[in-house]
């Protein structure tokens, strides 16, 4: 399975991604999220790794969908103190939603993980996609490691220093992060310039057209694949 095409995974994440979005159903979700997860599988993706990769962000979401609960208060009380209404089971089933669309995002950004970057953006390039898009892809598949090492390597260096981010409290935390993200923002931009100055050095855009060194070609087995998701997609919501 991790031999296919690119732009065979590509449909894939575009309709799983679709249907996340389209509905709002938890019933509908939870079999589109245990479908991706079957597909993640099929490229023997590992995904205990991955959320344990992204137990930082699982948190930031769990969160996120307990405000949004806490916050909404349509629909039957279920818990209420001292006459306030905490949580409603409209508001609850709204934050299941909400977690069960973003688990179906991270899958399948997983599932494009298994085909490198340039393949992506031959991918995307073979589908008539202007190549300054694709372009602007891969930069930002590229320079998001690079970000999140210097994030590393500034948080590092406060640790240094003897601040203990973990016994700091919220608000002098936001103020550690606020002059965290400022050199790196600076950073950014300075690449940013560099990047361009050495497009424009290459003759970036010179010409209309572009060859490539890799050609990707789509097998049988890609064209099953795609029909087959397609066909599964279309049932699916006519029957829904």
């Amino acid at each position: 399975m991790n031999n296919i095409d690119p732009r065979t995974k590509l449909v894939q994440v575009l309709i799983l991604s679709s249907l996340a979005l389209i509905y709002n159903k938890l019933s509908i979700l939870l079999v589109v999220l245990l479908i991706a997860i079957l597909i993640a599988l099929s490229y023997k993706i590992n995904i205990i790794s991955i959320l344990i990769r992204l137990k930082k962000l699982i948190k930031v979401i769990i969160l996120i969908a307990l405000i949004q609960s806490l916050l909404t208060k349509i629909g039957k009380p279920i818990l209420t103190i001292g006459g306030v209404t905490l949580f409603t089971d409209y508001g609850v089933l709204r934050s299941l939603e909400f977690i069960l669309r973003l688990g179906i995002i991270i899958v399948s950004a997983a599932i494009i993980t298994t085909s490198s970057s340039r393949e992506i953006i031959q991918g995307l390039i073979q589908w008539h996609c202007p190549y300054e898009i694709a372009f602007m892809v891969s930069v930002a598949i590229r320079f998001l490691p690079i970000f999140r090492e210097e994030m590393l390597d500034m948080i590092t260096a406060i640790q240094l220093r003897g601040i203990d981010l973990k016994k700091v409290k919220l608000r002098k935390k936001i103020q550690v992060y606020k002059y965290i993200l400022t050199p790196i923002t600076i950073n950014s931009v300075i690449k940013a310039k560099e990047l361009a100055a050495a497009m424009e050095m290459r003759g970036f855009r010179a010409y209309s057209k572009r060859t490539s060194y890799m050609i990707l070609e789509m097998k049988t087995f890609d064209y099953l694949i795609i029909a087959l998701n397609v066909s599964a997609t279309m049932l699916f919501i006519i029957y829904k």
